[in-house]
C-alpha cells in the first residue's frame, strides 16, 4: 500500500491517512512516530515508514498527542509486535490504557447528525475502527521540561482540553508544530478552512481547549502540522490566535 507522505522539512514528514494525519521524524533510519491514525490505517502507517527509509523495527518510540482511536490506532500493535515504547503525557497515560474514555459518543454524533459532513464522517470512522477497543496495555509517561531524547528532538507542549492530557510537540530546529487536535486546518465535519478548533462535540472541555490556543500562540515557527487537515504555512502564533478568534 502507498501512503500520502509529504516531506515538510529535513527529517520531518507529514502523512495524511484516512481523515487523520501522523508525523514521522527521522535521523538516519531511526524514527519517532507521532500518532498512528485509525486502526484501519495500519497498512498506511507501515507503508509510510518504508517510504521515508525507515521501518517499524527502527521506530524509537510512538508519541501520542492524545488517545482517541483515530490517533491511537496502531500504537498497541507496534508495542506488541516490535516492542516499541508508547509515550504520552502523564495525564493521558490512563486514557491510552482505557482506564476511562474521553471520546465523542454515539449520542453526540446523532445529535449533530444534521450538520454538514457529520454522517459521512461517522460512517468512515466506524469502518476505520473508530469504536474499536485498542488500549495500550503498557503506556508510559514521557519526561517534561525540554526536548525528548528521540529522533527529531520533539519538545512536549501540554495543551489540555481536547482531552485531559492532550499534548502537542514543538520542533524548534525546524520551526514546526505538531498540533494533534489542539489546532486543525480542516476536518470533514467542518466547513472552516485554515486554522481552527475542531467542532465542539469532539472536545472533552472546550474552554480548556480554547485556553490552550494561547499556549500555542507563544511558540515560534512557521509550519503547522495538524492532526486533521493540510499542512499550514505561516506563523504558528498567528494560526493559534486566528483559531482563538474563530472559537469565541
Amino acid at each position: 500500500m502507498w501512503a500520502d507522505v509529504r516531506q515538510v522539512a529535513d527529517g520531518t514528514y507529514l502523512v495524511h491517512g484516512s481523515n487523520t494525519n501522523w508525523v514521522i521524524l527521522t535521523e538516519g533510519d531511526a524514527a519517532t512516530l507521532v500518532d498512528t491514525g485509525y486502526p484501519g490505517d495500519r497498512e498506511r502507517v507501515l507503508a509510510s515508514l518504508a517510504q521515508v527509509g525507515s521501518s517499524p523495527e527502527a521506530v524509537a518510540a510512538v508519541l501520542i498527542t492524545h488517545a482517541h482511536n483515530d490517533h491511537l490506532g496502531s500504537a498497541e500493535f507496534l508495542r506488541a509486535a516490535y516492542g516499541t515504547p508508547v509515550l504520552a503525557h502523564e495525564a493521558e497515560v490512563p486514557h491510552a490504557r482505557r482506564e476511562f474514555l474521553h471520546q465523542v459518543s454515539v449520542g453526540q454524533v446523532l445529535r449533530n447528525g444534521l450538520r454538514p459532513g457529520v454522517l459521512p464522517w461517522a460512517v468512515h470512522a466506524l469502518r476505520s475502527g473508530g469504536t474499536a477497543k485498542v488500549p495500550v496495555s503498557v503506556a508510559q509517561a514521557f519526561p517534561t521540561g525540554g526536548p525528548l531524547d528521540l529522533p527529531g528532538r520533539p519538545v512536549p507542549v501540554f495543551t489540555p482540553g481536547h482531552t485531559d492530557g492532550h499534548c502537542a510537540f514543538h520542533l524548534p530546529q525546524t520551526g514546526a508544530l505538531i498540533a494533534g487536535d489542539a489546532l486543525a486546518s480542516g476536518h470533514p465535519t467542518s466547513r472552516i478552512e485554515g486554522p481552527h478548533l475542531l467542532p465542539d462535540m469532539f472536545h472533552h472541555e472546550r474552554a480548556r481547549a480554547v485556553a490552550s490556543l494561547d499556549v500555542l500562540a507563544g511558540l515560534e515557527g512557521d509550519l503547522l502540522l495538524p492532526g486533521h487537515g493540510p499542512l499550514y504555512r505561516g506563523p504558528v502564533r498567528e494560526a493559534a490566535l486566528r483559531a482563538r478568534e474563530r472559537a469565541l
